[in-house]
């Protein structure tokens, strides 16, 4: 194979192009332009190779020094090139790990079924829980718990197969919205434009620019898991009444539209931030507790104010690498419109909201003290707001992503177990 037939091409660790050959050109049908500080070279594969085999590939190949074999990548046009490659990891100045090269060679003697990397049983599950982001299901069960545990405080027996039925549908009005999210995010041009996505924490789950799903089948994703949780809450209706649809219907058009038109709430100044808070805080662990109880209680919204302050903290710290992409296509949300820097106490008065409302709400008798463990939790908001601080703007934000993802699980968990078992200890 001559020189110039081969791809040559570096990247940062998050995978965007740095540089990129004439052969790189010649290979993919890209141009520099094009590509160079806004394409990462997962785009140059399929979906599902690239979650079965391509982090693999990058792991061994900073364990041994290298890694080559062969593989499928895509033109530009959609055909599929049959190449040989040889991953080597890239070093800074100091020596430290900044990248990797990949050298590629189109294989003119093959096929691209003969190269192929075969795609387990494991990967296309996997490639469901990507499509659906099942892993932010936590933000429905944390809240739907603990409105349970506040109908217990509250006397009544809680029913454990009506709040499996509550989970159910609570997630599947979750799994639309974050489909239909990434549905309207992708015809809007959002996440095209983002550059500085972090997967998993914020661009969505780049699920059609992966090619793992197409648009259409995306959206069809949303309407079948926005019907099914519609007929998973007739039941839910019967027991406890209509104020169980007018939540639900809440919670649908507020999810549907947060990034679809005409409303798009997430690009109207902060009120997408208000919804998530509100939709995952008090209306659902109000509607957990009035599923329960057949009553809306007060205590039930209360409860709902730390949990819902900590979900909307998850997106409000998530929207930090998205600042470009949303700022480029007209998505206004709080960290565009104050800005990346300034946005960052916006941050710390969620956190400490959070964590004030619980203490409040424990010395004045609204719950047991024994929920004052859900402070043990501040530890993670602590050194998220250190990161946040320091890498607002960078890709070394992402273990303040992840910190705020288990400061609100630890803390509706101990928060849970302080409400359900206060009163007995």
């Amino acid at each position: 194979m001559s020189k110039e037939n081969k791809s040559v091409i570096t990247c940062d660790l998050d995978g965007k192009l740095e540089t990129y050959s004439e052969g790189a050109q010649e290979l993919f049908g890209y141009t520099r332009k094009e590509v160079i500080g806004k394409v990462r070279v997962s785009d140059f594969s399929d979906g599902q190779v690239v979650l079965g085999h391509v982090v693999g590939w990058l792991d061994e190949a900073v364990k041994n020094g290298a890694w080559e074999g062969d593989t499928v990548f895509l033109h530009k046009d959609g055909h599929e090139i049959p190449c040989h490659i040889k991953i080597t990891p890239t070093k800074g100045k100091d020596g430290e790990h900044i990248g990797y090269c990949g050298v590629t060679s189109p294989l003119e003697d093959r096929t691209a079924d003969q190269v192929r990397p075969q795609i387990s049983l494991m990967t296309k599950i996997f490639t469901w829980l990507v499509i659906m982001r099942l892993p932010f299901l936590t933000a429905t069960f944390v809240p739907i718990f603990v409105g349970a545990a506040v109908a217990h405080l509250a006397g009544f027996d809680v029913s454990w197969s009506w709040l499996a039925l509550t989970v159910l549908g609570g997630s599947l009005l979750h799994i639309g919205t974050n489909t239909a999210n990434d549905y309207f995010d992708h015809t809007s041009g959002t996440d095209e434009a983002n550059y500085n996505y972090m997967v998993p924490f914020s661009g969505g789950s780049r699920s059609i620019q992966m090619g793992l799903i197409s648009a259409r089948g995306m959206l069809t994703v949303a309407i079948v898991s926005f019907a099914l949780s519609a007929m998973v809450g007739l039941p839910l209706i019967q027991k406890a009444g209509l104020p169980v649809l007018w939540l639900g219907l809440i919670g649908f058009i507020s999810g549907f539209f947060y990034t679809a038109p005409p409303f798009r709430f997430a690009s109207r100044k902060g009120l997408g931030e208000l919804l998530i808070g509100l939709n995952f805080g008090p209306l659902m662990v109000a509607g957990s507790a009035l599923i329960q109880t057949g009553r809306l209680l007060p205590e039930a919204f209360l409860a709902g104010i730390p949990i819902g302050l900590l979900v909307a903290a998850i997106v409000y710290v998530n929207e930090f690498p998205d600042h470009d992409g949303d700022k480029a296509t007209g998505k206004d949300t709080l960290i565009v419109v104050f800005g990346p820097e300034k946005a960052r106490v916006g941050y710390v008065l969620l956190v400490a909201g959070a964590f004030v409302s619980i203490v409040v709400m424990a010395l004045n008798g609204t719950f047991p003290m024994l929920t004052l463990i859900a402070l043990l939790a501040s530890y993670f908001g602590v050194k998220a707001i250190q990161v946040l601080y320091k890498y607002y703007d960078d890709r070394l934000l992402q273990p303040a992503n992840a910190g705020t993802i288990n400061m609100h699980f630890i803390t509706g968990v101990l928060f849970c177990i302080g409400i359900w078992m206060g009163n007995s200890i």
